[in-house]
């Protein structure tokens, strides 16, 4: 087993690491990976509580209940996920053949969840909650191994950061066309009704055959070229379990998974009502959605700046800028200011452009720091907490915003109380506020930019000699 190495002895000598620079056609399909998911899952994250309450005819208390219990349900699939990827073993790699095996149970289940048979009130509660938990579960059977493959990619930690910026660029993309395009063409198929259930249906399955094909893509052009003796072996789960102990950085990335997605999640799913009740512009909310492109200027701009002052700074600074915007947001909100509102998103989405694909990186460098601290690469159960926490921060948001709607008596398709329209504020701009602040604070104990290098340096003659020994 590999001797573990104290942090405060750690001195920064020249790594020698493999290249293992990835062709620009490997770099394109694996970031369509990211942009396949965020077309599927960001019209489920976006409109699904909308869907719920303005179309299927299910309350809003019962949603955020829904929420809580898919939750609850779900606590266990990212872990499951992860032990199965470090158990895989195919010609095909390790988390590669996930996307081959499940993207189409996935695409059925996005159509499934914004389906809207004839049922009584508890048929659609009982649809409702069998279709979101399974679309919660494959989600995390396609999205996982897209973190966990990155550190088999290539054991280069530029690189790594040049993947995943190429991956956000893609997902965010994928984001910002999904939530902007979506209601509209849920009008166009529903003859020019954004609550059509035949629209929602018609528009859910053009988008999961979509899904299908891109995933058979990324599929066909990644490859796996990263292999120490650890990752052609099966891990037995107490030994994969090992990866974690004492590994601070990745105990510090899943809660700043957790408490971001939150915040981001009860921004999102109220947008289109803070601007159909309070703004009284709801189509103004696609073209607010569609702004996520500008993150696109902080995501190109994440190499070069994490190279500049280190990935952890390049995170805080995004942090920084999201509360930023969420402080202007409450500005515009109280003036009823279009212009201040646009501007506060643009200065939002410019800072959750610098985090959201910084995250992968980090966790990619968590399974390196459990190797180096712990002696055991077990990528799949290091990475897989990230959909866990991911998805459970998104779902305690879904559950905040739910409850916050119900307690302030939020009446579908109706004028709303003063208390409703504050409930709904609070939900756009408080509540993402407070997930910002927590996550930029977590950031100020992460400290393994400063042991990179000796920590790369280690693992490439450790990796060097057990293949020399093989």
């Amino acid at each position: 087993m590999h001797e573990p190495v104290s942090e405060k002895k750690a001195i920064a000598k020249p790594a020698t690491i493999l290249k293992n620079m990835v062709p620009w056609n490997e770099r394109f399909a694996y970031s369509l990976s990211d942009f396949a998911c965020n077309l599927s899952f960001q019209m489920v994250g976006t409109y699904l509580m909308i869907f719920y309450t303005d179309t299927f005819g299910i309350s809003a208390a019962a949603v955020g209940t829904l929420f809580l219990v898919a939750r609850i349900v779900d606590a266990f699939d990212g872990p499951f996920w992860g032990i199965m990827i470090d158990h895989t073993h195919t010609k095909w790699g390790k988390s590669r053949p996930y996307w081959l095996w499940f993207s189409i149970p996935f695409a059925v289940f996005c159509v499934l969840v914004f389906t809207t048979p004839n049922l009584s009130l508890t048929g659609k509660l009982v649809w409702a909650y069998v279709t979101y938990i399974g679309v919660d579960v494959l989600y995390s059977a396609v999205n996982i191994p897209i973190t966990s493959i990155l550190p088999s990619l290539t054991s280069n930690p530029q690189e790594r950061v040049t993947l995943s910026t190429i991956r956000q660029f893609m997902g965010t993309a994928g984001a910002a066309i999904i939530t902007g395009i979506t209601l509209g063409m849920v009008a166009f198929f529903g003859g020019g009704s954004t609550t059509s259930a035949h629209g929602w249906f018609i528009w859910a399955l053009i988008v999961g055959i979509v899904v299908v094909i891109i995933f058979g893509i990324v599929f066909k052009n990644t490859k796996e070229r990263v292999q120490t003796k650890s990752s052609r072996q099966s891990i037995p789960i107490k030994e994969s379990l090992k990866a974690l102990r004492r590994n601070w950085p990745w105990a510090i990335i899943i809660f700043i998974n957790f408490i971001y997605w939150l915040g981001m999640q009860t921004r999102s799913q109220v947008t289109v009502y803070f601007f159909k009740y309070n703004m009284h512009n709801a189509g103004l909310a696609s073209f607010v959605l569609s702004l996520q492109f500008v993150s696109l200027i902080a995501v190109v701009l994440t190499p070069l700046t994490s190279k500049l002052i280190g990935k952890r700074n390049t995170m805080l600074l995004g942090m920084v800028m999201a509360i930023a915007g969420q402080l202007l947001l409450s500005v515009g909100a109280t003036h009823l200011s279009v212009p201040m509102i646009i501007f506060a998103t643009i200065v939002g989405y410019l800072g959750t452009g610098y985090v959201s694909g910084l995250i992968a990186v980090m966790l990619a460098d968590a399974v390196d720091y459990g190797e180096w601290k712990n002696g055991v690469r077990a990528e799949g159960i290091v990475t897989s907490f990230s959909s866990f926490s991911a998805k459970l921060g998104m779902g305690i948001g879904g559950v905040i915003t739910g409850w916050i709607l119900s307690i302030t008596h939020y009446v579908a398709n109706q004028n709303q109380s003063a208390a409703a329209l504050h409930g709904i504020e609070l939900n756009y701009i408080w509540v993402p506020l407070l997930g910002f602040g927590l996550s930029a604070i977590a950031l100020l104990f992460y400290h393994v930019d400063g042991i990179e290098k000796k920590m790369q340096s280690d693992l490439a003659a450790k990796h060097a000699k057990e293949n020399a020994d093989d």
